[in-house]
C-alpha cells in the first residue's frame, strides 16, 4: 500500500461490502414496449432501476447501438431514442477524489450510477457490452446537452484498496477525452456515470467499427427537479412536454397547517431544562447557530433520496431487497440528521442518566432506531415492529446520533417520553409526539404536526415550500451546518438499553434490548465524508458492511 500522503485512506467501519450476485440473461430480441413499463412523453420507456447494457451490435451487417434492458427479468432490446433514463435522488453521493479527477470536476457531491453504493440503492445500472459488434468498437461522446458536467470513469473500492489510479473513459470537461475503445471481448464494462447538477441531460453517442457507424441520443433525467414522464426522449427536438394540469378546484383553498418543516441538516431530540423541570424539545442547527422548537409544531421530512435496499443482516427491517427509508448515522447533505441530546443539562443537575422512551408509533410501517458495531453487529435501541415501548439511557451531557429506518413511505407520528431525576431527587418527564413525512407520497407542508387531527393507521408487528412556525426561543438564525464543537466533552461510549421490547422473544434479528455487540451513538463532529452513501447517501445498508471514507476532496 502506498504511503498515507498519497491520499487519506478509508476508515473501514464494517466488514467488506457484500457484492450482490448479478444474473446476466442472454438477449431475447424482444420488441420494446411491455405493458408494465412506465411511459414518458412521446411513448418513451422510463428506466429507473435494474440492469441494462448499451450494446453496439451488427444488425443485417450494419452496426447499431441498442439497449439491452434486463430490469424486468427478461431481456428487452430497446432503441436509445425510445428510452428516458432516470438517475433519481438516491443516486446523489459523495464524489471520491480520484473519481472527480478522472472526469475533470471538483464537485464534492454528484449523482452517480454504478457508484460505490450501487448495490444498495434503487437505480439504473448501465453497462457497455462490446461482444456483439464483430470487433473492437470506438465509442465517442459526439454531442452533449445538460445543466452540468457528465463523465464516465472507473474507481472501485478494490482499486482504492491498492491505490490504483482511476480509469477515465469520457466526459464533457475539457481535460477529459471524448472517446474510448470498447473491446470485442468485453461483455459488461461497468464504469460510474457521474452528473454534477440536477436536470435533463442528452448524451449523444457515436459508435464506429468494421467500417460502420451509428449515432444515438440518450435522454437522462437526474434528480427529482423534473418528472421523467414529462421528458421527451432522444434530442427532444419537439420540445419538452407540458405536464397535464388538473382542473381548478371549485372549493375554498385548503388551509396549510401551522408547522415548521425540517427536511435537511442537523437536528437534536433534546432533554432541556425549562422552568426548573425537563422539556422534550427540538434543536435545529449547529452549536453556534440554532433554534428551539416544540415537537408539536414540527414536521420532519424524510426525502425520497433516503430510500435504500434492505440487505443481509438487516432482516429485522423487512425482507432482503425490499425498500427502506434510511437516515444514516453521519450527516448527508439533503437529508435531515436527527440525533439525541442531553447536553443542555450539567452533570451536577441530574442524578443518574436521562431515559428516552419510544412509547408509540402511528404510521404505515415500523420505525427503527439503532447503531452498528465495528464488525457488522447491530444494536437496536427502539423498534416498533416487535412491540413498544422501547427505552435507552444517555449520560449527561451527551450528544449522539443513530440510524433511523422507516419501513414504508407515508405519515408517521412517534410519541417519546423523556424522563430523569434531578439532583434534588425530583422526578421530571415530558411526553411529546413528533410528526414525520416519509418519501414523496405526501407533501410535508400539508401534514398537521404533533398528534395530528385524525387517526393514522397503526402498523401491525412486521419484520418545496416550508411553513415556518414560531420557535420557542433562539440564540441565532437557524443553520443546518454541524459544528465540531458539538462533540467537545461528550464522548459517551455507549447507549444503554433501559428496557426491553414487549414483543415476542426472538421476533427481531437484533432485539430491542441491545443483545448484539454494543455500538455507541456517534458523536457529532466535523463532517466525515462517507463514500458508501450518497452524500446524499452516506451509509451503505448492507450486510453490516459499511465503508466510511475520509478522503481529501479534489481541488483541481
Amino acid at each position: 500500500m502506498k504511503p498515507a500522503l498519497a491520499r487519506d485512506r478509508r476508515a473501514l467501519t464494517g466488514a467488506a461490502l457484500t457484492v450482490a450476485t448479478a444474473v446476466l440473461l442472454g438477449a431475447a430480441g424482444l420488441v420494446a414496449g411491455g405493458s408494465g413499463d412506465a411511459r414518458a412523453a412521446g411513448g418513451a420507456v422510463v428506466l429507473d432501476e435494474g440492469e441494462l447494457d448499451l450494446a453496439p451490435r451488427l444488425v443485417d451487417g450494419v452496426l447499431q447501438l441498442q439497449i439491452d434492458d434486463r430490469s424486468s427479468g427478461a431481456t428487452v432490446v430497446r432503441e436509445p431514442s425510445a428510452v428516458v433514463l432516470h438517475a433519481g435522488p438516491s443516486t446523489l453521493q459523495y464524489t471520491v477524489d480520484p473519481l472527480a479527477t478522472a472526469v475533470g470536476t471538483t464537485t464534492l457531491d454528484s449523482w452517480q450510477l454504478n457508484g460505490w453504493e450501487a448495490q444498495n440503492i434503487f437505480a439504473p445500472e448501465p453497462g457497455w457490452n462490446g461482444s456483439q459488434a464483430g470487433g473492437d468498437t470506438e465509442v465517442a461522446l459526439s454531442g452533449f446537452e445538460g445543466p452540468g458536467d457528465f463523465g464516465m470513469a472507473s474507481y472501485t473500492p478494490e482499486m482504492d484498496n491498492v491505490n490504483a489510479p482511476a480509469v477515465s473513459y469520457l466526459g464533457t470537461a475539457s481535460s477529459v477525452q471524448r472517446s474510448f475503445t470498447l473491446p470485442n471481448d468485453e461483455q459488461r464494462l461497468l464504469p460510474t456515470w457521474q452528473f454534477t447538477v440536477e436536470g435533463v441531460y442528452r448524451l449523444t453517442f457515436t459508435v464506429r467499427g468494421g467500417g460502420s457507424t451509428d449515432t444515438e441520443t440518450l435522454a437522462v433525467v437526474v434528480g427529482d427537479d423534473v418528472e421523467p414522464e414529462d421528458v421527451l426522449p432522444s434530442d427532444g427536438s419537439t420540445a419538452t412536454a407540458t405536464p397535464s394540469t388538473p382542473p381548478p378546484s371549485t372549493g375554498p383553498p385548503p388551509t396549510a397547517p401551522s408547522s415548521h418543516v425540517i427536511d435537511n441538516g442537523h437536528l437534536d431530540l433534546s432533554a432541556r431544562p425549562v422552568g426548573g423541570s425537563l422539556r422534550f424539545q427540538l434543536k435545529e442547527g449547529s452549536t453556534q447557530s440554532y433554534e428551539w422548537y416544540e415537537p408539536d409544531v414540527v414536521v420532519l421530512h424524510v426525502k425520497p433520496q433516503a430510500r435504500r435496499k434492505i440487505t443481509e443482516g438487516y432482516e429485522f427491517l423487512g425482507a432482503v431487497g425490499d425498500p427502506v427509508w434510511w437516515l444514516p448515522i453521519q450527516q448527508v447533505d439533503g437529508l435531515v440528521w436527527p440525533g439525541f441530546s442531553t447536553d443542555q443539562f450539567k452533570s451536577s443537575e441530574i442524578d443518574g442518566r436521562v431515559t428516552f422512551s419510544l412509547d408509540a408509533v402511528r404510521g404505515p410501517g415500523s420505525v427503527s432506531v439503532f447503531t452498528e458495531g465495528s464488525v457488522g453487529s447491530v444494536t437496536t435501541h427502539a423498534h416498533s415492529g416487535d412491540g413498544l415501548p422501547d427505552s435507552f439511557d444517555l449520560a449527561v451531557p451527551t450528544h449522539r446520533h443513530t440510524v433511523w429506518a422507516f419501513a414504508e413511505e407515508g405519515v408517521y407520528r412517534t410519541t417519546f417520553t423523556v424522563n430523569a431525576t434531578l439532583a434534588d431527587g425530583t422526578e421530571v418527564s415530558d411526553t411529546q409526539t413528533l410528526a414525520w413525512a416519509v418519501g414523496d407520497g405526501v407533501d410535508p407542508s400539508t401534514v398537521v404536526p404533533g398528534e395530528g387531527d385524525g387517526p393514522t393507521a397503526t402498523p401491525t408487528t412486521t419484520p418545496g415550500t416550508t411553513s415556518t412556525a414560531t420557535p420557542t426561543g433562539s440564540t441565532a438564525p437557524s443553520s443546518s451546518t454541524p459544528d465540531a464543537a458539538d462533540a467537545a466533552g461528550r464522548m459517551e461510549p455507549e447507549i444503554t438499553p433501559a428496557s426491553t421490547s414487549s414483543g415476542a422473544p426472538g421476533s427481531s434479528a437484533s432485539g430491542s434490548g441491545g443483545t448484539a455487540a454494543a455500538g455507541g451513538l456517534a458523536s457529532t463532529g466535523a463532517h466525515v465524508a462517507v463514500i458508501a452513501g450518497s452524500s446524499a447517501v452516506a451509509l451503505i445498508v448492507g450486510g453490516g458492511a459499511l465503508y466510511l471514507v475520509r478522503r481529501r476532496r479534489a481541488t483541481s
